[in-house]
């Protein structure tokens, strides 16, 4: 018959051998997926339909995807933007949009998303349900994703998200002469690979 550690040991040790035993283990990091994002060939950009061309990129950002099971609806998904970052490939469009009347960069420096919900929609679609801040401004966004290589061990996760700028006061500054549309189309294209842990589990 098996002898146990409390059969071996005295209570005190018994603890600690209970601890670091493989059923203990059996509940670490170990027992869930856990993927990477990788900057290269990542991309964070944006685009506003304008009578002049509107549209760039964030340089400097980092990006998370953590789970707590093999379920990929435990997904937990976090996105911080170094708003001094952004690159329209224009000088004074990127200093226009640092400025207080748009991204604010220099009181608040940080665009971030954050969703602890990930809604399947299809073998190859989820939704994220999270809450957006900009300019300090914090409201409730989805961000819709299609996962290319599932499966696989690693692929892209393709995402939209569009918000009003007028709901985070974006809204001054703006010439008389020049048509800005209130919607902003956010794109989230990432890099991600598993690097440890079982496979993630989707819904057929």
């Amino acid at each position: 018959m098996m002898r146990t550690c409390k059969n071996v040991f005295p209570p005190q040790i018994a603890v600690l051998c209970l601890l670091f035993s493989p059923i203990g283990r059996a509940q670490g990091p170990e027992s869930v997926p856990v993927v990477k994002i990788a900057h290269e060939g990542s991309t964070v950009s944006f685009s506003i339909k304008s009578s002049m061309a509107l549209a760039g990129t964030f340089d400097k950002w980092d990006a998370t995807l953590t789970f707590t099971s093999t379920d990929v609806t435990t997904g937990v998904l976090d996105i911080k933007i170094d708003a001094d970052s952004v690159n329209t490939g224009s000088g004074m469009k990127n200093g226009k949009l640092k400025s207080k009347d748009f991204f604010n960069a220099k009181d608040d420096p940080y665009i971030t998303f954050h969703s602890n919900k990930v809604v399947q929609t299809s073998p190859t679609t989820v939704e994220l349900p999270g809450t957006f801040t900009i300019r300090g401004i914090s409201k409730p966004e989805t961000a819709t994703f299609t996962i290319v290589g599932r499966g696989t061990g690693e692929g892209e996760i393709k995402g939209t998200m569009a918000f009003d700028r007028k709901d985070y006061d974006m809204t001054h500054g703006i010439p008389p002469f020049i048509r800005v549309a209130d919607r902003v189309e956010v794109s989230i294209n990432l890099k991600a690979k598993r690097v440890s842990g079982p496979p993630l589990a989707f819904k057929e």
